[in-house]
């Protein structure tokens, strides 16, 4: 099992619209960045377990957990030119993007990132590390699991 942060904005999707979703599961749509898909085509299985991370936002933090329900597959919205997130060099004989779908655990007090920089033992995460600016990153178990104890 792996451990991630995956960041949402919460205009985009949030903790409560994940809370509000049929089957309490999203798909994972819209990342354009070749390392983050990697992590998801190559990484990410079902159990896999998530902080949910707002972004992009007046309080980012993790504002909840969740674990990955479905493994990698085809973002639909590659393909459909009406779309933000559309790319014309992908075709469904040969996708560039993917994504996973994620289940909410459970929705949590919100962890601002200024809270996750007082903990020295979470000092190595990547999403504190300078020029960071993945949506998806691994997440030590150790780490997830103080975390968790602090939520």
């Amino acid at each position: 099992m792996r451990y991630w942060l995956m960041k949402s904005e919460p205009s985009d999707v949030s903790i409560d619209d994940l809370a509000a979703m049929p089957n309490q599961s999203v798909a994972w749509y819209g990342v354009r960045n070749y390392q983050a898909r990697n992590f998801m085509r190559d990484q990410m299985k079902p159990g896999d377990k998530v902080l949910f991370y707002h972004s992009s936002c007046a309080q980012p933090g993790i504002a909840g957990l969740a674990e990955v329900s479905v493994r990698a597959y085809p973002d639909a919205t590659q393909f459909d030119p009406r779309n933000e997130y559309f790319d014309p060099k992908a075709t469904p004989e040969t996708p560039r993007w993917f994504n996973v779908d994620v289940k909410l655990v459970r929705k949590t007090r919100l962890m601002p990132l200024s809270e996750i920089r007082g903990y020295p033992e979470l000092a190595n995460m990547r999403i504190l590390q300078r020029g960071n600016r993945l949506s998806i990153t691994p997440v030590d178990p150790l780490e997830y699991a103080f975390i968790v104890r602090h939520l």
